[in-house]
């Protein structure tokens, strides 16, 4: 139930207090219950959000979340060294695979992203490197419309990126995926998951 206070926010059958878009659908509660800005230090998990975040380019999130596991079959679980090595077949492959989304430029774009993943490593890494963006301070959206969709942090990441040899990797796209991972906390305040995360890549285990 949306809440007549605050439309940003939402009441679920369990009594859980939510960001809105969260009760869109049962996959999208479980996703925001159990994933969404839960912190991934690690380079395959990386990868593969930063690849998803790409694909979800002008479409939205649910879509691509709903072909995740298509996904991940296709891509061999994202795990770079394997994509960094496919070959034009497999790219015929992928754009005859229904599973996915059939966009020639972000499946080639996953592919020298993942050969740009490996060239990181002499660097210190993808992880090392996304989460060195991490901003001191994050936001504090009291509703949807106080939600930023770029960020100074975001729009520097982006260009590193770039400059490093990733591609579908714009300011906005780059700070979906600084939420999605834990590094800024975009849940609008009352939600049960507001200040959930609250890590730095440096405070990871090992």
């Amino acid at each position: 139930m949306i809440s007549e206070t605050n439309p940003g926010l939402a009441t679920g059958p369990d009594g859980l207090v939510r960001t809105a878009w969260a009760l869109g659908s049962e996959m999208m509660c479980r996703y925001y219950d159990t994933e969404w800005g839960m912190p991934i230090c690690e380079e395959r998990g990386l990868f593969e959000r930063l690849s998803l975040e790409g694909f979800q380019s002008g479409l939205s999130w649910s879509t691509i979340l709903s072909k995740r596991e298509n996904f991940r079959a296709a891509f061999a679980d994202f795990d770079p060294e394997i994509v960094a090595d496919f070959s034009q077949e497999d790219v015929q492959r992928l754009l005859t695979d229904a599973g996915i989304i059939r966009h020639r430029g972000k499946i080639m774009a996953t592919i020298s992203n993942a050969q740009a993943t490996l060239a990181l490593r002499e660097q210190g890494g993808l992880a090392a490197l996304i989460w060195s963006y991490q901003p001191d301070r994050t936001p504090v959206p009291r509703s949807l419309e106080e939600i930023p969709t770029r960020s100074a942090e975001s729009e520097a990441l982006a260009r590193r990126l770039k400059a490093e040899g990733f591609r579908f990797v714009g300011p906005t796209t780059v700070f979906a995926l600084m939420e999605a991972v834990g590094m800024v906390d975009t849940h609008v305040v009352g939600s049960h998951r507001r200040g959930s995360s609250g890590v730095s890549f440096s405070n990871q285990p090992a």
